[in-house]
């Protein structure tokens, strides 16, 4: 039997001098699925409404910096040399792990600005989050990246997968593992465990789930790739960090939960940070005076008529 190995083109757009990527495309859209379903949760939660479209701003340019300078650190031998590819992201070469980093301080240094409490965005915003990795895998199934090790295309069948994945999965003659796929899949599983449970657990504890739910997939698929960025001729990289959120996170559970008295995700309570909600209460008051002293004026002037 003669099956089509064609892949499919991993540029949705040629003008001629600019190539646009799907890569860039499906990354694209799962930030903005991902930040539309935040920021309807938000409101349902009674945080100002657009805040995070405002947030959106700061946490894209963060994540795209701390993605990709990820990579690159890791790929220096070969970034030292050819300078200008830095800033080529559009082709690949991004990290989930730095963009992680980039976009948490985007959120912190916010959520510090503003008042609000950082567990509490993070927590409506990470079923949001892995939804959107989950569709930002797909990016790398495009540019035929981010797979494992050879297999037969008989084992790819045997996953009962769409052609064009198995096609996809062809590679320099030979099929490969669709590794993309597993964790597309386990992130998409993570999804609807952190929304199932979101509502039972404390502040803070959806977020510290989702890191260690994501991490402990990633480090097993990780595993299987061919294309892990290393330390040194040994460690895989995004294994060493997996292995650091889970404990991390195991951590800051245990210590908020034995030093805080936290309350439900669901409360009313969680949504400024420290000094937050007393800063708010401040501004309403002033804002009360403020309105009772025109008043007062407006009062005194019509007497001053009567007279």
């Amino acid at each position: 039997m003669i099956f089509s190995t064609t892949p499919l083109s991993p540029v949705a757009l040629d003008l001629g001098p600019l190539e646009i990527h799907w890569y860039g495309i499906i990354i694209a859209a799962g930030m903005l699925l991902g930040f539309y379903l935040a920021d309807r949760e938000a409101n349902r939660r009674g945080l100002p409404e657009g805040m995070f479209m405002d947030l959106m701003f700061y946490i894209i340019i963060f994540s795209i910096i701390g993605a990709r300078l990820y990579y690159v650190i890791f790929q220096w031998e070969y970034y030292s040399s050819n300078p200008i590819d830095i800033i080529m992201i559009n082709e690949g070469g991004m990290a989930i792990h730095g963009g992680l980093i980039g976009g948490a301080l985007a959120g912190f240094i916010f959520c510090r600005v503003k008042g609000y409490s950082f567990f509490r965005i993070a927590d409506i915003a990470a079923p949001s989050l892995i939804l959107g990795q989950a569709i930002g895998r797909w990016g790398n199934f495009m540019n035929q990246e981010a797979h494992g090790g050879e297999v037969t295309r008989g084992f790819l069948e045997s996953l009962r997968l769409p052609e064009f994945i198995i096609n996809q999965m062809y590679i320099d003659g030979a099929y490969y593992h669709p590794t993309f796929l597993y964790e597309s899949l386990w992130n998409l599983l993570g999804f609807v465990i952190l929304l199932m449970l979101r509502p039972k657990l404390k502040v803070g504890q959806t977020i510290l789930l989702y890191l260690i739910f994501y991490s402990a997939g990633r480090f097993f698929i990780e595993g299987m790739r061919t294309d892990s960025l290393m330390i040194g001729d040994v460690l895989r990289t995004a294994q060493v960090i997996s292995i650091l959120l889970i404990v991390l996170a195991a951590a800051v559970w245990i210590y908020r939960e034995m030093k805080y008295d936290l309350p439900k995700y669901g409360s009313v309570q969680g949504i400024y940070g420290p000094g937050g909600a007393e800063a708010a209460r401040g501004k309403r008051k002033q804002a009360g005076q403020t309105v009772k002293k025109k008043q007062g004026h407006k009062k005194g002037k019509n007497r001053k008529k009567g007279r």
